[in-house]
């Protein structure tokens, strides 16, 4: 395919990525894990350490390495810590392209990355989760970036470049455990795959595992030898455990809504195992691009299983292994024999970038940000975006109670926005574990003189997350009454369109 005509779709996949990020960032739901992951940055920030000085249910890279970027949401709130991890995210989808490439044949590898960066960045659904900060950009750009060095180092002829570049890659993964511990399978997937294949690349697997090793301890290392941090990074794996129970009617809606959103990836895979390209791939590909094929769809798979065994599996759960599910369907798809016109490669990529948009187009996120459901046959359309209601309530905070420092919340994202500190607890916002006693104890005692609260206050009891009975809700709102007077409210507010109340502390007594 001519140059030029690879540039023009590059540049229309460039450009609608470029739509589909400003959308994301701006008109995107709010989600209350931005607050929390944003304020546990911001703690560490100030030299506290997750799991000890404050509880974290995550692995503790994200933390970590946004710490040094809180001028970015200090100076620019929300707006910019999307804007950061929109970066971060696309990085990803770029880094997932070069693994395709390196995937097939020389004379088709930019066909491979420019397919790879449609079926990612012109997708409005994976571009929304790499822009919001959780930890799927984080996780993702780890994943992308340890298989092109895994492939890479497979291609390589030096035994030292080899066994260097492979310890790099295991130490991605394991960077990548430390964004999201369930991708931590990936470790011993790959060295496994490694194993097997030991008559091909020798001690390649003795080598990943201690890349794996090193980048483990690296992440895992500080909070192994404090014996609070360790303490703490068990009880956050019992919160997981804690929620219990597997539904096979949620898994099957979770894999259905899995379809819809990366419906071109999927269109992409199905195509290549029908047209044969499985066949083909596997037995003309070098044994370091096999095993590399082999590796990533392994753990893929095992990641994919562990995630809908959770109680609630999100799909989104699944956005960091879409990289590498599109870059091995893409190279599978374009080993395909011929047939007829439709695996030509400028006919393909019109095709999945025709696709990728319609897709797009047609995303029920659109809906879900410009309307807040119906009044029996009368749309509710918002007025603003989400983040732009946001702003709005910083601004009645600040109000409120001017030059304050703190603000009694459980929505945390109202605290970053405002560069506000939620009570010694709730960094976690609704995840928060309290007991009623500490619960009852807060609010009888704090002196906060602002309290900015959604439908989700006292509505979550975790770690089970059910929700909490209402009786116990009405005492804490009750307690709240006696000591806080209404100040003012936000309909519609957040995640999922609560009323948010503002409530003054009786004397106007400040902390500070």
């Amino acid at each position: 395919m001519e140059m030029k005509g690879i540039k023009k779709i590059f540049g229309a996949s460039a450009f609608a990525c470029f739509i589909l990020v400003a959308a994301a960032v701006w008109l995107g739901g709010l989600n209350q894990d931005e607050g929390w992951y944003l304020y546990a940055a911001n703690l560490v920030s100030e030299g506290r350490m997750p799991y000890r000085d404050f509880f974290y249910t995550q692995g503790p890279l994200l933390p970590i390495a946004y710490s040094p970027f809180r001028f970015v949401w200090d100076c620019a709130g929300l707006l910019g810590a999307r804007i950061f991890t929109a970066l971060i995210g696309v990085a990803g989808i770029f880094a997932a392209s070069c693994f395709a490439g390196d995937l097939v044949e020389r004379g088709k590898a930019r066909i491979a990355r420019l397919t790879v960066f449609i079926l990612l960045a012109c997708n409005l659904y994976h571009i929304y989760y790499v822009s919001i900060p959780k930890t799927y950009a984080l996780a993702a750009l780890s994943l992308s970036l340890g298989f092109w060095f895994f492939v890479k180092a497979l291609k390589s002829d030096g035994a030292g470049n080899r066994y260097f570049m492979i310890a790099v890659s295991a130490a991605m993964f394991a960077f990548a455990a430390g964004a999201r511990i369930s991708l931590g399978l990936f470790l011993p997937v790959c060295a496994l795959v490694l194993l097997f294949n030991f008559s091909d690349f020798r001690w390649s697997f003795l080598f990943f595992g201690l890349g794996g090793l090193l980048g483990l301890l690296a992440v895992y290392g500080a909070f192994l030898c404090d014996r609070e941090a360790f303490e703490g990074l068990l009880a956050a794996q019992r919160y997981h455990a804690a929620r219990g129970g597997f539904s096979p009617v949620l898994v099957v809606g979770s894999l259905s809504r899995l379809v819809r959103w990366y419906l071109p990836v999927f269109i992409v895979a199905g195509t290549a195992v029908l047209c044969g390209g499985v066949k083909a791939y596997f037995r003309d590909a070098g044994a370091a691009v096999r095993v590399s094929a082999i590796a990533a769809l392994s753990g893929v798979f095992a990641v994919f299983a562990l995630q809908m065994s959770a109680p609630c599996p999100y799909d989104d759960y699944q956005v960091p292994l879409a990289g590498m599910f599109a870059a091995v369907s893409t190279a599978v798809f374009l080993s395909a024999p011929p047939k007829g016109a439709f695996l030509e490669p400028r006919v393909s990529l019109l095709f999945v970038l025709g696709l990728s948009s319609a897709v797009s187009f047609g995303s029920p996120l659109l809906q879900e940000w410009m309307c807040d459901g119906q009044d029996r046959f009368w749309p509710v359309r918002k007025g603003k975006s989400e983040l732009a209601l946001l702003r709005e309530a910083a601004r009645e905070i600040d109000r409120l109670d001017p030059g304050g420092g703190s603000l009694l919340t459980q929505d945390v994202y109202l605290a970053v926005e405002t560069g506000r500190r939620v009570p010694e607890g709730l960094e976690m916002g609704p995840f928060s574990i309290l007991s009623d006693d500490e619960w009852r104890r807060l609010l009888m005692t704090t002196d906060i003189p602002l309290a900015a609260l959604s439908g989700y206050t006292f509505a979550v009891d975790p770690p089970v997350c059910g929700e909490r009975p209402l009786d116990e809700q009405l005492e804490f709102w009750n307690i709240l009454k006696s000591r806080y007077s209404y100040a003012g409210k936000i309909d519609r507010f957040g995640q999922n369109a609560t009323t948010l109340l503002f409530l003054k502390l009786a004397g106007g007594e400040r902390a500070r």
